[in-house]
């Protein structure tokens, strides 16, 4: 059986994986989830936290090899993490997630997409440190499949996202075997990004799932049935 290590996106938290992490161990797999710094549970001051710093959590969190997932704005810091430590990792697998691109910065494969379906969500703050998601507009970017209740509880718990990591290039180093799940109803990432990401992996590497940017709130049990799949494949 796999142990998953589940990285939260932008604004997010461990929390956001709450409703997945029982089907897996169900399943006899164990899973859990991180607070990558400042986020959710975490205090890391919002201006001390770099992409180094998301990434050597991740590393520190892992005693023995993990499948590494990581969802949205986390397939950087998966990515790097996998650079550092590439032994204590099995695989990754990015959930509608960014894989980063040579030389690339988070902040400019956003600008690279077709279009921008979350700038007018995306509140600056004034020490543009951080930004915010707009809470009247993150149902319809993050959750418009996602029961209501359950929507607006994970929009009580989103939190200020620090803007230096989404600002650093990054040149991936590892070899590990890789797999993602493009959401085809997302409304944050373009799915037609998400195919442009993963257009030269190989066969039975990517899969699509007709759900929306969060597919661990919307549908856990079919994301928990393609984590499974992918772990026995390895």
């Amino acid at each position: 059986m796999s142990d998953f290590l589940l990285i939260h996106g932008s604004c997010h938290g461990a929390w956001c994986w709450d409703d997945l992490i029982p089907h897996l161990t169900a399943a006899g797999h164990t899973a859990r989830a991180i607070d990558l710094p400042s986020h959710g549970q975490d205090r890391t001051p919002a201006g001390d936290v770099t992409l180094d710093l998301y990434a050597r959590a991740i590393v520190d969190a892992i005693d023995t090899p993990v499948i590494l997932v990581g969802h949205s704005m986390a397939g950087y810091p998966i990515t790097a993490a996998a650079g550092l430590a590439p032994d204590k990792i099995s695989a990754l697998v990015y959930v509608c997630a960014y894989v980063p691109m040579a030389g690339k910065s988070l902040a400019d494969m956003r600008r690279m997409a077709p279009s921008q379906p979350l700038l007018d969500a995306i509140v600056v703050d004034a020490d543009r440190v951080t930004f915010s998601v707009d809470p009247a507009k993150a149902a319809e970017k993050f959750y418009h499949d996602v029961p209501a209740d359950r929507a607006a509880w994970a929009i009580a718990q989103l939190c200020p996202q620090p803007i230096l990591p989404q600002e650093t290039p990054l040149v991936p180093q590892h070899r590990l075997p890789r797999h993602y799940l493009r959401c085809t109803d997302d409304r944050t990432i373009p799915p037609a990004f998400q195919a442009t990401m993963t257009a030269d992996w190989p066969d039975g590497t990517v899969a699509d799932l007709s759900k929306s940017h969060s597919p661990f709130l919307s549908d856990p049990a079919l994301l928990a049935q393609h984590l499974i799949r992918i772990a026995q494949a390895l």
